[in-house]
């Protein structure tokens, strides 16, 4: 059962790296796909002096794209790694279940994972997997979490924060979907019950083991919705993310003020300005980013305990890691296993050590230790 595994969104900036690591080892052809067949072709003549596998490229919108073409391209996986998935519904997913074939996306829109599952009984009846959020989170982020909570008894709060190196490029798609969601109001879950926080704001500051401090601010992701739902004796859950310039994360800061006053309805429009100004403070900053999943809890004894896992991604390899959840289980797939037939969000399908595994020969290193310390303080 190999077939091909499809690429949509195949030349973006994680596509690629999705692409890249699929094409290294032996195992089904690769499609890198998209709207732009010029550049679909550019990236598969790229991987071919060094793919394992077979490399061909095709056209195809991930709005528009149907069964047909799918069955017609061989596909037996389908990695969607168009986004920014904030502004996309499940066409893509729906045909892809139409053909017969399994769906991975990195989506890390919230609505969008977590509401995945309303496609569950036409994946279960077509045999295939249908899973949303194989990204950095809730993919990885969950693969972590699991492997804390194998040495907790039991769990009472989970932080996680993620924060890229400056010389990361998001492109004016990603940019827009990132800025746009400043000030904008999200649900969380605090000392057992529902608040609201306000994106990119709850300022404050925090130690990336091996990197050093930085400027953080609350994020909508996935899991803030998926673990109060699996784990349920967790009474808090917070995510932040920041940008390693500090300047750059205080001015982002200071305009959802701007939207949080009433005075603007988004942020969204300043997307392509700020977008470009990074740019030409590329100098500033380094190429290392950082990941962090914390757990407090108990342990089998009853003390208090907490454990972090923390990630440091250097050589500018950081945008590797939102693609390698993919790369799992478009392996796994393909070769007749992975996750069951189904829709559900990428929380916790493969173990932290196949994460590890796979960025064996990346500038990434990891760790999971116990830490004493509990979540900073954040403030408005």
């Amino acid at each position: 059962m190999l077939g091909r595994i499809i690429i949509v969104g195949g030349y973006g900036a994680f596509g690629a790296r999705v692409a890249e690591r699929l094409v290294r080892l032996p195992g089904p052809d690769v499609v890198v796909a998209g709207r732009s067949a010029d550049k679909a072709a550019a990236m598969s003549a790229a991987l071919r002096g060094r793919a394992r596998v077979g490399v061909t490229h095709a056209q195809l919108d991930a709005t528009r794209t149907s069964a047909e073409t799918l069955r017609a391209l061989n596909a037996t996986v389908l990695i969607n790694a168009s986004g920014p998935f904030q502004e996309h519904d499940y066409t893509l997913a729906r045909a892809c279940i139409a053909a017969g074939v399994h769906y991975i996306d990195l989506a890390d829109a919230r609505r969008f994972v977590c509401d995945v599952t309303q496609l569950d009984a036409e994946a279960k009846a077509a045999g295939v997997s249908v899973i949303s959020g194989a990204s950095s989170v809730p993919g990885v982020s969950s693969a972590a979490l699991a492997e804390i909570a194998s040495r907790l008894a039991h769990i009472d709060e989970v932080h996680i924060g993620i924060s890229p190196g400056n010389s990361f490029d998001p492109g004016i798609a990603t940019a827009r979907s990132i800025i746009g969601q400043g000030g904008q109001p999200l649900d969380a879950w605090e000392r057992g019950r529902r608040t609201t926080q306000h994106t990119w704001q709850g300022l404050h500051r925090y130690d990336f083991p091996g990197i050093g401090k930085r400027w953080m601010g609350a994020v909508d992701v996935p899991d803030l919705e998926l673990i109060p739902q699996r784990i349920p004796s967790v009474s808090t859950v917070t995510f932040a993310a920041g940008l390693e310039v500090g300047m750059f994360h205080l001015g982002l800061w200071t305009m959802t003020w701007l939207v949080r006053a009433g005075l603007v309805h988004s942020l969204s429009g300043l997307a392509r300005p700020m977008l470009a100004a990074k740019r030409r403070l590329s100098f500033l900053g380094s190429d290392t980013g950082g990941m962090f999943v914390r757990a407090v809890g108990r342990s089998a004894d009853g003390s208090r305990a907490a454990y972090e896992w923390s990630l440091a991604a250097r050589s500018g390899d950081g945008p590797y890691v939102p693609a390698i959840a993919s790369v799992i289980l478009a392996r796994q797939l393909a070769g007749g296993a992975g996750p069951p037939s189904g829709a559900m969000p990428c929380f916790a399908l493969f173990p932290l050590s196949d994460f590890v595994a796979e960025i064996g020969d990346l500038d990434i290193t990891c760790q999971l230790s116990p830490r004493i310390s509990s979540a900073p303080a954040a403030r408005d």
